[in-house]
């Protein structure tokens, strides 16, 4: 990660169980320009129990009723499915992320990936973070659904482990498939900068890319989104996904915003100064002006000249006396 935003387009499960699909996924993301494509990456019996049930956008999502653990249990890639979507994604020049759902995936990560992506859902495992920052790898955190108290507490675990603050980047997030815009909430990222002094950045789940973009201008450092193929295809998250012509005009415009951003001096530009000429004001004679008057607010007005004395120097030439005449309309000089 470097000073630019850096950009993670979240394929998640939306291969539905397909290298193949994962592997169209990649050129998608490569095509955009991202700088990350990333899965999920978990054995599902070591996940969840075999009678925990799904959430209600997954069910409204996916049209399936199913328990969590058969949904998984189809959506589960293998760890050599993994370690070709790695040389994959070597291959196209995007880097390989995914983020592990318990221990023993994120050791098997831990050959494939120096960034470490924690979900949400791990935001109060404190057992899994500190397993996470033994790594001692770079780590970017998730906080769907918690508050500042949670979001302490993961960072003292991974911290304490060793992990370094400056490693660390926190999420906000809004974990809804697709998340409402009232409950958005983009504030809550500065609360947590200035809360933990911490790199912050956003994970969106909002239909559209107004938000990332928007979240860009605000000081987010990582953006991650959701990507499909298609909306229209089953599974839990596919509805609140980009399609990909819309992943590469997020990408086009989020990189527009870092350079609109500047580096915050207030001097005039330089497609400006030609302006500057054409739309400034100079000082000229209101009434006619004899030599020896004296310039009085009631003989000088300001008008585009393109030449000729400042207006921003109208009080240093008011109470002068003139040094010649001047018709009407003509620009004082000295």
């Amino acid at each position: 990660m470097d000073k630019k935003v850096f950009i993670i387009a979240e394929a998640g499960v939306n291969h539905n169980g397909s290298i193949e699909l994962a592997k169209e996924l990649i050129d998608i993301a490569a095509k955009a320009g991202v700088d990350a494509v990333k899965f999920q990456t978990w054995k599902t019996e070591l996940l969840v129990g075999e009678d925990a049930v799904q959430a209600q956008y997954q069910t409204e999502n996916t049209l399936i009723e199913e328990s969590q653990f058969k949904m998984l249990k189809r959506l589960e890639l293998s760890y050599d499915e993994f370690s070709i979507l790695k040389a994959y994604c070597d291959e196209k020049k995007v880097l390989f992320l995914s983020t592990p759902d318990e221990e023993t995936s994120a050791n098997f990560l831990l050959n494939l990936q120096d960034i470490f992506k924690i979900g949400s859902g791990e935001l109060t495992n404190i057992p899994f973070l500190k397993h996470i920052g033994r790594f001692r790898k770079k780590v970017i955190l998730s906080t769907g659904m918690g508050n500042l108290a949670e979001i302490e507490k993961a960072l003292n675990a991974l911290i304490g482990e060793g992990t370094k603050r400056e490693d660390i980047t926190v999420l906000h997030a809004t974990t809804q498939y697709p998340t409402p815009m009232e409950e958005v909430n983009l504030n809550a990222m500065r609360t947590i900068k200035h809360a933990f002094n911490v790199n912050v950045g956003y994970s969106d789940h909002t239909m559209g890319i107004e938000v990332p973009v928007a979240a860009v201008a605000m000081g987010a450092k990582i953006i991650e989104k959701h990507f499909t193929i298609s909306k229209d295809m089953q599974g839990p998250d596919h509805k609140a996904s980009l399609e990909p012509d819309e992943l590469e005009l997020m990408v086009n415009s989020i990189r527009n915003i870092e350079i609109a951003l500047g580096n915050g001096l207030k001097i005039a530009q330089g497609s400006e100064i030609e302006n500057m000429k054409v739309v400034r004001k100079s000082i000229v004679a209101r009434t006619a002006i004899k030599k020896g008057d004296v310039f009085t607010e009631a003989n000088l007005i300001t008008k585009r000249m393109s030449t000729g004395i400042s207006a921003s120097l109208w009080e240093e030439i008011v109470g002068l006396e003139a040094g010649s005449d001047f018709d009407s309309n003509d620009k004082i000089v000295l």
